[in-house]
């Protein structure tokens, strides 16, 4: 086994509203028995007499935890803290802005060229990717890969927003765009579902987190493509997440598939509330890809991300 950076990590999903419960999930490893273990699946609830802020603070330094993975944007959009008079948002001046704007241009002069040399051929190929094939694997290609999806390349057309999107929403539209539209019916912003009141909310907590912990942002939805590609979990576990009548046993496969693949020992009465319960399975799969960051197979993000700033943790299994 790689060896293990850190013996103890979290996962703790922010997403809902203040009073919304959630659940604050720690991986532990054990040396002697090689093997992790669901240490402890905490509900805020249970604290009592504590506000939901100062239980997160508690059970941070109670299990001396030293990284937290979260499902919340860490870094900010360029216009968030630009000092500069701003001459628009067309010709912004800012430097990871006009590079990623320059990268979508490359991918949009180059799906053009491919058109011009053979429009007839380009079109052949878009109506048979149009076609549905129960064969199709997604997995195949990056969405950035010729001959782009419509949907994607609507996406780039659209554009890069400085008061909206990071550099890391380029990177994760170009890898994960259309399967994360084919099986979650979803298209990533980071600010997409972040509500102003749970950033601000963030924001208060992060003032009271010990100095040495160390944050991470996570994406249960690609963690979940990344086990796929890793056949660990199987697609048809994806498609019955999104079906109401079966998405708790889709949950239970994906779990035990998890439990499997990954070397992760959860107990039966924490099994119960990860099936029953939405928040703590994704809390729980925040912790996999900070097991995934422990032993250090996460990807290593291209430059342009300015990965330290961002702290996007890619899972891959």
């Amino acid at each position: 086994m790689t060896e293990i950076k850190s013996s103890t990590i979290a996962g703790m999903s922010m997403k809902g509203g203040r009073n919304d419960n959630f659940y604050f999930c720690l991986l532990q490893y054990f040396p002697d028995s090689k093997r992790w273990f669901l240490h402890s699946l905490l509900k805020v609830q249970d604290e009592k007499g504590l506000e939901s802020e100062e239980a997160i603070r508690s059970w941070i330094n109670r299990y001396k935890l030293k990284q937290l993975v979260v499902d919340f944007p860490l870094s900010k959009p360029a216009c968030h803290d630009c000092l500069v008079d701003c001459p628009g948002d067309k010709i912004c001046v800012d430097h990871n802005v006009k590079e990623i704007r320059s990268k979508i241009s490359k991918i949009l002069i180059d799906d053009k060229k491919i058109y011009s040399d053979s429009p007839k051929g380009y079109e052949r190929n878009r109506n048979k990717d149009d076609e549905f094939d129960i064969n199709k694997n997604l997995l195949d290609k990056n969405a950035n890969d010729h001959l782009l999806s419509r949907s994607f390349k609507r996406k780039l057309k659209k554009g890069y927003l400085p008061y909206w999107n990071r550099p890391i929403d380029f990177w994760v539209w170009s890898q994960y765009h259309d399967q994360l539209l084919e099986f979650f019916n979803i298209s990533y912003d980071s600010y997409g579902n972040t509500s102003l009141m749970i950033q601000s909310r963030f924001d208060y907590l992060k003032r009271h987190f010990p100095s040495d912990l160390e944050l991470f942002e996570g994406n249960t939805s690609i963690a979940l493509i990344e086990l796929l590609k890793a056949n660990i979990i199987s697609k048809r576990d994806l498609i019955n997440l999104k079906d109401f009548e079966v998405h708790a046993e889709a949950r239970l496969d994906i779990i035990k598939s998890i439990e499997k693949g990954l070397n992760i020992f959860v107990y039966d009465n924490d099994l119960e509330i990860l099936v029953k319960n939405p928040h703590a399975f994704d809390s729980f799969l925040l912790s996999v890809i900070g097991q995934n960051i422990s032993t250090q197979e996460n990807s290593n993000l291209p430059e342009w991300v300015n990965p330290d700033y961002c702290r996007f943790a890619a899972a891959s299994f």
